[in-house]
């Protein structure tokens, strides 16, 4: 479907736009350090329902608003599932009903654009979307704050390259095996002017000074699941910023996935103790820009099918009541 055509079908109100504007220069000043808040980035695993996704919305931008003087928040908006085997619900960008049998991307597009719309509108927080598919970004680049590359994807070179040409800032996650140094690799090119054939023509950018690592944990050769949040290993990535000569150097923690070990209720403790560890580490502090969350307004996940509001049918996640107290609590422990 032409781009024209759905942003027609679903267009951002002018004083969405200014929202979004300024949001985004809010963000800029946090990864560059002239702003000493830190990001909160919280949401649903898969934003699998629109109702759903943006009442929640709606509730974050009130705790939002009584932490803004220590933390900035972005509400989580995935729209497309990476699965490893290839089964399970992919997302709303494949289709927006999560119970069907069969592919709808074209109306899938369409849905997805339609509720970051509305959580901006309806929330007035910017939203972040995970770039599985890097030319699907043409279609909500205008409404999105915050673009990630996770971990499957974060070598490869067609979404280093496209991370380039964005004019938001991009978080990319380490490699499953924790690698380091290819993270900071990645955010090299992403970083770098570069020319290549996007959708069909050669196009040129100038380089994302805003691209940065999110630490997200590994799983080793066994299948076991290893942390990276450590102070220790937020001074090892700093190094390897340092040593490939990342501008504007920062780092996301994200509290679930393999830092968590796949456990979504112990990401308050895993919060928490990243905090206190900065507290007497100042160069650690100084990398880290903020965290990654996932939370709906349920706790745990159900099937597709279950009927149950604001649940996620993918990962589990953190509920509502618990990430409130989480974030309220993470604000008092913020190094200002």
């Amino acid at each position: 479907m032409p781009v024209a055509d759905v942003r027609e079908l679903v267009p951002l109100p002018q004083s969405a736009q200014k929202t979004r504007e300024s949001a985004l220069r809010q963000l800029s000043d946090i990864l560059i350090g002239a702003d000493r808040r830190k990001i909160i980035i919280a949401g649903p695993c898969s934003a699998d329902s629109e109702d759903a996704v943006c009442d929640y919305a709606c509730r974050l931008s009130r705790v939002a608003e009584s932490i803004r003087d220590r933390a900035f928040v972005i509400v989580r908006v995935y729209t497309a599932k990476p699965r490893t085997h290839g089964s399970g619900y992919k997302g709303m960008y494949y289709n927006p009903d999560p119970v069907a049998d069969r592919a709808d991307i074209e109306n899938g597009i369409v849905a997805l654009r339609k509720m970051h719309v509305r959580v901006l509108c309806e929330s007035g927080l910017i939203t972040a979307d995970e770039m599985l598919f890097p030319q699907i970004t043409r279609y909500i680049d205008d409404v999105l704050g915050y673009a990630a590359v996770g971990a499957r994807s974060s070598d490869d070179q067609f979404h280093k390259l496209v991370a380039s040409g964005l004019d938001i800032p991009i978080g990319i996650k380490n490699p499953l095996n924790g690698d380091l140094r290819a993270l900071a690799g990645s955010l090299r090119t992403a970083q770098s002017a570069n020319e290549f054939m996007f959708c069909g023509s050669q196009v040129a950018t100038s380089g994302n000074a805003f691209a940065h690592a999110v630490l997200r944990g590994g799983v080793d050769s066994a299948g076991r699941h290893f942390s990276n949040s450590e102070t220790g290993d937020i001074l090892r990535l700093k190094d390897e910023l340092s040593e490939s000569g990342i501008v504007n150097p920062s780092a996301i923690v994200d509290v679930n996935h393999s830092n968590s070990g796949k456990d979504p209720f112990v990401q308050p403790d895993i919060m928490y103790k990243v905090l206190r560890g900065l507290r007497s580490a100042p160069e650690a502090n100084e990398l880290v820009k903020g965290f990654m969350t996932e939370s709906y307004i349920e706790d745990g996940k159900c099937a597709p099918d279950g009927g149950v509001y604001g649940k996620s049918i993918t990962d589990a996640c953190l509920g509502f009541e618990k990430t409130k107290q989480m974030l309220l609590r993470a604000a008092d422990e913020i190094v200002a």
